[in-house]
């Protein structure tokens, strides 16, 4: 056991194979009473020592089930208590000077945890670098505009966990002036967020968006259909949704899952998989575009069939008709039959299941990704993409590159448990010099700001295609880009 200090008192720490991990460490109070709407407020301080050395609870959260696929090292196990606004770091020496990667993790905005298997910070540790894994409010606490109380609280979280990192970060070996912060799916939406709102500058040196979605907010109008729509399913009126308990909040949301949000002209970003998520005036793309945030290096990218970990459970990879397919591209595009003919001709003889799904990964992740990129990389900041194509053999082949397949690999955590079987993530088969090239340029980038390969530049496009073996290839599937 290893104790240090920070501004708020003394954390009792653990040892692991490449150093120290702190788990629990709060950086805001506990999000109860009037506080669980309210700006996250500093942390209190504590007498004696805390102990650090287990992980603490997590924010309020449905059970999430994806069929045939177990994604339990995705989610973690849910822990229950009110002080879950902390933050989990590894380090592998706290003498100082340490880069620092803060990461946030995915779920769809109402799941995930920092303490899951998959996030585990060892790789990180050992090759040098501080990792920061957040906690954030989940569901409606987190993302239900409400009147009388702030939007996007889960993104004010994520940035008071960027000034607690800035403040404190020290004390357990990390550089506050050298901070990279990444997110995963919902966690890189956030970051998208993060990267042009005028509270993150200065906050972070460099930013790693995976699989996330720069087009990927609601509108207000949006925001303020689902509060109609909460509130009458739960029999209250849109104010006292704040008084309303976790339990009913996670059912009443829950039960909005797969309803349209169509409205006022804005399409339904996430296609009805989460009714939560950013509420913004703009997307992310347009306000990059126009200039907002920091030209801080961005290595950005999503994986080659995203789609494929909505469908291929459940078996519609196998069964989805033309006529779903033709249902999902009117949803997602205003040009749905110009969209289908941009697909089929960038893939000839590609069938129903896969048409689906290549539109669905699309319309979630990779659209937004790549404008956000192109975004980026127009106001001549430093942007390197990825695209991670290495395919899973897990659910009879069928996974392949899906979303969250690249996280093993990023985290150099793929020997971890629950990873490999039929139904794991991974599958039955290893990569185990991709885990190492996909996991050093992680590090490198978090150190150098250089991933390791060129530079994206409109209209090259150049992009790290990550498979075995990997290239570096120019403007990859040009049709379907130019189609959104």
């Amino acid at each position: 056991m290893t104790v240090l200090r920070i501004s708020t008192g003394r954390l009792r720490g653990r040892r692991h194979d490449a150093g120290l991990v702190f788990s629990g460490v709060p950086y805001a109070a506990p999000p109860v009473g009037p506080a669980r709407f309210a700006e996250p407020r500093p942390a209190p301080a504590w007498d004696g020592v805390r102990d650090a050395s287990r992980p603490g609870p997590t924010a309020p959260s449905p059970e999430r089930d994806f069929g045939a696929l177990d994604m339990r090292p995705f989610f973690g196990q849910r822990v229950p208590g009110d002080d879950y606004l902390a933050v989990d770091v590894w380090t592998p020496d706290v003498a100082g000077g340490l880069p620092v990667l803060v990461f946030v993790h995915g779920g769809g905005f109402v799941s995930g945890s920092a303490h899951a298997s998959l996030h585990d910070g060892t790789g990180f540790s050992r090759d040098g670098v501080v990792l920061v894994s957040v906690q954030y409010r989940l569901g409606a606490p987190g993302w239900l505009r409400l009147p009388g109380v702030p939007d996007n609280r889960g993104l004010l979280d994520v940035l008071a966990a960027l000034r607690w990192v800035r403040a404190e970060i020290a004390a357990f070996g990390g550089d506050p002036d050298d901070v990279t912060l990444a997110g995963q799916s919902a966690g890189a939406t956030i970051v998208n967020a993060a990267l042009v709102d005028p509270a993150g500058a200065g906050l972070f040196r460099r930013a790693i968006s995976q699989s996330g979605n720069g087009l990927g907010a609601f509108a207000p109008a949006q925001g303020d259909l689902v509060t109609e729509r909460l509130a009458a399913a739960l029999g209250v009126p849109p104010p006292e949704l704040v008084e309303v308990s976790d339990e009913r909040l996670l059912a009443g949301v829950a039960g909005l899952a797969g309803t349209d949000l169509a409205v006022d002209g804005h399409r339904d970003p996430l296609l009805g998989l989460s009714p939560l998520g950013p509420v913004l005036e703009r997307q992310p793309v347009d306000s990059r575009a126009a200039g907002a945030g920091a030209d801080v290096p961005l290595l950005i990218g999503h994986n080659a069939e995203e789609g494929n970990l909505y469908l291929a459970p459940g078996g519609a990879l196998s069964s989805s008709t033309d006529d779903e397919v033709r249902e999902l591209a009117g949803r997602a595009h205003p040009e749905p039959e110009r969209l289908l003919a941009a697909y089929r001709a960038q893939r000839p003889g590609i069938g129903a299941g896969r048409l689906r799904s290549a539109v669905l990964g699309d319309a979630l992740f990779g659209a937004g990704t790549r404008a956000l990129a192109d975004a980026h990389a127009g106001r001549g900041a430093p942007t390197y993409r990825y695209e991670f194509a290495w395919r899973s053999d897990a659910l009879g082949g069928q996974l392949g590159a899906a979303h969250g397949v690249e996280l093993p690999f990023v985290f150099d955590s793929a020997g971890g448990p629950g990873l490999r079987g039929p139904r794991a993530l991974l599958g039955e088969r290893t990569a185990p010099e991709l885990v190492r090239e996909v996991h050093g340029a992680w590090v490198r980038f978090a150190t150098t700001g250089d991933p390791g390969w060129e530079r994206c530049t409109v209209p090259d496009r150049r992009t790290r295609r990550f498979a075995t073996p990997s290239a570096t290839v120019t403007d990859p599937r040009p049709l379907e880009r130019a189609a959104w």
